[in-house]
C-alpha cells in the first residue's frame, strides 16, 4: 500500500474513533470501545479482523495464539485500543511487536480514556 494510501486510511480509521469517542466519552471499559469502534468501521465500509491471533516461531516451537491483536485494518494497520491514564512505553511496545511479527509497517495506539482522543492517539511507523 503507498503512502497516500496509507495516510487516507489512517485518516478514515482516526476520524471513526473520533466519532466514537464524542458520542462515548472517556471512562468506560475498552470492550465497548473496541465493539462500537467496530461498527463505525462497518458503517463506513471499512475492512478489518477483530481480535486476530498472532502466532511466533522459535527454534522449532509453534504457538499460534500468544498474540491477539486487537484489530487489524484492511490488512496494513494494526489498531491498538486501550482505556488507561496516559499511553506508556510498554503499550508502544506491544503494538511495535504485533507490528514486527506480522511485518505490518503502520500502527496506532488509540486511548479512549483521554479528554481529547487526538491527544490519545500514536502513529507508529516500522
Amino acid at each position: 500500500m503507498n503512502s497516500y494510501l496509507h495516510e487516507n486510511l489512517t485518516h478514515k480509521i482516526i476520524a471513526s474513533a473520533i466519532e466514537v469517542h464524542k458520542y462515548l466519552g472517556p471512562g468506560l471499559l475498552e470492550t465497548v470501545y473496541e465493539e462500537c469502534f467496530c461498527h463505525e468501521l462497518r458503517l463506513n465500509g471499512i475492512q478489518f479482523e477483530r481480535q486476530k491471533t498472532l502466532p511466533i516461531s522459535y527454534k522449532g516451537l509453534q504457538k499460534d495464539d500468544c498474540f491477539r491483536i486487537d484489530l487489524l485494518v484492511e490488512d496494513a494497520v494494526i489498531i491498538e485500543l486501550k482505556t488507561v491514564e496516559k499511553l506508556l512505553p510498554v503499550h508502544e511496545a506491544q503494538l511495535l511487536t504485533y507490528m514486527r511479527l506480522s511485518q505490518t509497517k503502520l500502527g496506532l495506539l488509540v486511548n479512549f480514556n483521554a479528554v481529547l482522543l487526538k491527544d490519545g492517539i500514536k502513529r507508529l511507523i516500522l
